[in-house]
């Protein structure tokens, strides 16, 4: 090679680095582009931490509410009532000695034993009032984000539309928990304070010790607490219909008073069983001696069936909604 091509050797090799150089750098910026969206926004993948964030967020807010003190007050309130209308009742002595043997299956036992206020209380408060707590909250989860202009926000965060639903499903689920921890922890309080605590007579006739009637107790509380999984689903189905926060919480409400009022008409007996309502008062089965488990496994079973349709269905809703607001 002679000196004058040796030059011409070394500009063909810079010129092939500088090649390489804009190669990597198109690739890199071919990496870039994937990693960002339409209109050139980045697209941020959330992490399973962030996802624990924002469902600790949700749960802030939603307890914070002054809507949600007040419906969990309203539901303490009630063994308070049920307990005090009793003790003054019976004069502080047992309703079978006066002789009254009517109301419900857990009444007549409460002057006899302070437990059985809790039975009652979730007895009293699971044909409506738990049922309507839930529907208020479930109800508001979208509409009330769209209703308040904070839904697109959320989506931007980004919260994605199924992680996001989930999230507002699983707060309803947990309000489901708390408010009934609230009725059982209430009633509890209210009959020890009024009523004598021992060991209880089952609606079978047994006897089992304290400790047995406060562990079932608690199973009761988790039963009706998973009792409301159906109605947290239909609410949350029916947000995803309307920006209206206010017309959510009123439909799914009226749909669980037309539900109930099926539920009592004999002449409908065979769309009977299909009714999410219709097997709620089968945790009385859980204070017989053996444990009648038939009616609780149906409750069960229809309840995640009403799980999975309606939420599905309010997948289908959501992902496919146009978010204006």
């Amino acid at each position: 090679m002679s000196q004058a091509e040796a030059p011409t050797g070394q500009a063909d090799a810079s010129e092939g680095q500088a090649d390489a150089s804009e190669g990597q750098a198109e690739v890199a910026a071919g990496r870039a582009d994937r990693s960002t969206g339409r209109g050139g926004t980045v697209v941020r993948r959330p992490g399973p931490l962030w996802t624990f964030g924002l469902l600790r967020s949700e749960l802030v807010t939603t307890f914070r509410r002054w809507r949600t003190l007040a419906l969990l007050g309203v539901l303490a309130a009630v063994p308070i009532l049920v307990g005090v209308a009793v003790k003054i009742e019976t004069g502080g002595g047992s309703r079978a000695d006066r002789g009254g043997g009517g109301g419900p299956a857990f009444i007549t036992q409460i002057t006899n034993n302070g437990l059985f206020l809790v039975f009652t209380a979730l007895a009293a408060t699971l044909p409506f009032f738990l049922p309507m707590a839930i529907g208020v909250i479930a109800g508001d989860a979208i509409a009330g984000e769209a209703n308040a202009g904070t839904l697109r926000y959320l989506l931007v965060a980004p919260a994605g539309r199924t992680r996001l639903l989930l999230t507002k499903y699983a707060t309803t689920m947990a309000f489901c928990l708390v408010a009934t921890v609230v009725v059982a922890v209430s009633a509890l309080t209210v009959g020890a304070l009024l009523f004598p605590l021992g060991d209880l007579t089952t609606i079978s006739g047994t006897q089992i010790s304290f400790a047995d009637g406060l562990g079932r107790a608690l199973l009761i509380a988790l039963v009706v607490a998973v009792s409301l999984i159906g109605v947290a689903a239909l609410g949350l189905f029916v947000s995803t219909l309307t920006n209206s926060g206010i017309a959510a919480m009123a439909t799914t409400v009226g749909l669980l008073i037309t539900v109930q009022i099926l539920d009592q008409i004999p002449q409908l007996h065979a769309i009977h069983p299909y009714l999410f309502s219709h097997y709620w008062l089968s945790f009385a089965d859980l204070m017989r001696d053996p444990v009648y488990w038939d009616d609780l496994v149906k409750n069960l079973e229809l309840q995640a069936l009403y799980a999975a349709v309606f939420g599905s269905a309010a997948w289908a809703r959501f992902t496919a909604k146009d978010i204006t607001a």
